[in-house]
């Protein structure tokens, strides 16, 4: 016969009136591969940085003229802070006032051009009527 109590008991911890529930240790944080690709590239903005820092460094202003209209001067601070961490961008910080920052590509950004190429060849070829800008050949 199924015993509920110690069922429970195995998969909880009550103490002092608190159920804690025991933690099953995850191995990997991603099921799929391109679950992690898309937690890194993903989002409206980070391919479009990256396709923008393609040509060489830039600074944050530079780089906010070239994807403006639409992004926010908050929202590109927040991508580009999420690419530094994830080891896609450099960001080099000059002492000087007012202080200068530079962002440039790492060679791990640069290996994904490969795929951001492939998805702006889609775009042209399946929504080309609606794209204002071209990708570069």
């Amino acid at each position: 016969m199924y015993d509920k109590y110690n069922a429970y008991k195995q998969s909880c911890d009550i103490r002092t009136g608190l159920i804690l529930m025991q933690k099953t240790p995850k191995k990997f944080k991603y099921s799929w591969p391109i679950e992690a690709t898309m937690d890194i590239i993903g989002g409206k903005w980070k391919p479009l940085i990256i396709y923008n820092l393609m040509e060489g460094t830039l600074r944050f202003s530079q780089i906010m003229e070239r994807v403006q209209p639409k992004i926010t001067q908050r929202m590109l601070t927040k991508e580009l802070r999420e690419m530094e961490r994830d080891g896609l961008i450099i960001r080099k910080v000059y002492p000087q006032v007012p202080p200068k920052v530079e962002y440039s590509l790492t060679e791990k950004a640069k290996s994904l051009m490969p795929i951001l190429d492939a998805l702006c060849d889609w775009g042209s070829e399946h929504m080309g009527d609606e794209i204002e800008f071209k990708c570069e050949e």
